[in-house]
């Protein structure tokens, strides 16, 4: 309270009013933070403890460590380059300039869209980058060498995810430009995971082969721990991007729960209805598809339009997973651990799709702050309101992004594995793969009494001096004389 009371007195460069800005609003500000946050923990600890929990127990410390690795070597990327590459100066119509954003002076200006600083914009941008990055990383679980993955994690967000946010999102990039809709990252985040992790998957090659005939979760339970974290943490994902506390925000948040306890509730009943019985497993990846598909979409379509998405994301994704994928040889080669092509990339282009269709204008217009336009009208409404055109185009709009989306993220992928290769393997090696964490990392997930050997434990006491530590004798392989262990 001194300090404040006796700004008046330092040197006129001292006190500028950078604390709290004429532009900025408080309000906003405070919610894209906690917006940002809520991200950031669907992957910590969300999908690290999802990851953890969903393999078998040999793979738990690797498969949660691939995504606390990724989202730390992701920050600092963001922070030297990558985030100028994504939302820069531009250096191509599909590219920013490679710029850090650390400088005090850029990061407490005002951002490019909204009433918040660079500093907050930066934050919010990366935890989306993160994610995608352990989102690729699901597809690989189970058999990638961890070298390979931190080389694969700074090569893969520069040469691929900057391309597609300064395309999709960034104002200056070609595909925003047209008008695609990508609310929060349908396209950006679910679209390329998917397709990236697939093709990864198919550079680095299949688990061993135990692993991939049977690969039961460690823990269920945790399992579902980290569901929900991802589930709860969408809040911040879809409603943040308004970049506002607006009415928007708060349609968006609210589709987004409809349309994912829609979503879960499908593939529940096809579950039943086909396998008998309902699976945990399968209500998770029908959360998943529910909250990928309603995500490029999230607030510009009416409440109705949710719930069909919610219909649709829970049953076409699980008919490409539980019967397609059953039948096309391609899908069969390739494995897929945590199965990110059907999840994200499939849900990810269905939810882009549906935009296309259910985009509401008037909606489309509170969320682009533009008064009138021939733009973001689904294509439903465009042959309603009679602007057929405008529906169409953009339907052809939202089909060129998948296809862009798609092209890039193989060409990028392939890429950054045949780089990786030159200079590490990108498999482990047999003997590491039947192993698994103890052979990776020197340590366990659980280490439980009694888990493969048998321990008896002999107490010393010797006149009244204290107890000796405790002995273990392993039973099995080696006969101790326990009277020897306390003479």
């Amino acid at each position: 309270m001194d300090a404040i009371a006796t700004t008046t007195t330092l040197p006129e460069n001292l006190i500028p009013d950078l604390g709290s800005p004429e532009w900025m609003s408080k309000g906003d500000n405070a919610w894209q933070l906690t917006a940002a946050t809520l991200v950031g923990l669907q992957s910590m600890p969300g999908l690290v403890i999802l990851y953890g929990s969903i393999v078998k127990k040999k793979w738990a410390v690797n498969s949660a460590f691939m995504a606390f690795y990724a989202f730390a070597a992701v920050l600092v990327c963001w922070v030297g380059w990558a985030h100028e590459m994504s939302f820069g100066k531009p250096l191509l119509p599909f590219l920013g300039q490679p710029n850090p954003a650390l400088a005090t002076n850029y990061l407490l200006k005002q951002a490019f869209l909204g009433q918040i600083p660079n500093a907050t914009m930066v934050y919010f941008q990366f935890v989306f980058a993160a994610l995608t990055l352990i989102l690729v990383g699901g597809a690989l679980l189970g058999r990638m060498s961890f070298k390979a993955w931190m080389m694969f994690v700074p090569l893969w967000v520069t040469l691929s995810y900057t391309v597609c946010a300064y395309s999709i999102w960034c104002p200056t990039g070609w595909l925003s430009k047209l008008g695609v809709i990508d609310y929060s990252g349908g396209f950006v985040v679910h679209l390329s995971s998917g397709v990236a992790g697939f093709t990864a998957a198919y550079w680095v090659g299949p688990r061993w082969t135990k692993d991939r005939q049977r690969f039961p979760p460690n823990n269920l339970l945790l399992m579902l721990a980290g569901a929900g974290l991802l589930w709860m943490g969408w809040t911040g994902f879809n409603g943040g991007d308004p970049y506002t506390v607006s009415a928007d925000a708060s349609l968006a948040v609210l589709n987004t729960h409809v349309c994912t306890a829609t979503s879960l509730l499908t593939w529940l009943l096809l579950d039943i209805i086909f396998f008998g019985k309902p699976s945990v497993i399968g209500a998770t990846q029908g959360m998943i598809t529910g909250l990928v598909c309603i995500t490029p979409a999230a607030g510009v379509v009416q409440g109705w339009a949710a719930i069909i998405m919610g219909m649709m994301g829970g049953s076409i994704p699980w008919y490409t997973m539980m019967i397609l994928h059953r039948e096309i040889n391609l899908l069969k080669q390739i494995d897929d651990t945590m199965a990110v092509f059907h999840t994200h990339a499939v849900a990810g282009s269905l939810g882009g799709i549906l935009a296309g269709l259910f985009a509401e204008p008037k909606l489309s217009r509170l969320f682009y702050a533009i008064p009138n336009s021939q733009r973001y009208i689904g294509l439903f409404y465009g042959i309603q309101n009679r602007q057929y055109k405008a529906g169409f185009r953009q339907l052809g709009v939202q089909l060129l992004g998948i296809v862009f989306v798609v092209f890039l993220n193989v060409i990028a992928t392939t890429v950054v594995c045949l780089i990786i290769r030159l200079v590490v393997p990108l498999k482990l090696a047999d003997d590491v793969l039947h192993s698994g964490d103890d052979a990776i990392h020197g340590e366990e997930a659980y280490a439980l009494w009694g888990d493969g050997d048998k321990y008896s434990f002999v107490h010393a006491v010797k006149d009244l001096a204290p107890p000796q530590e405790l002995v273990p004798v392993v039973t099995d392989e080696t006969r101790v004389d326990t009277q020897a262990q306390t003479s």
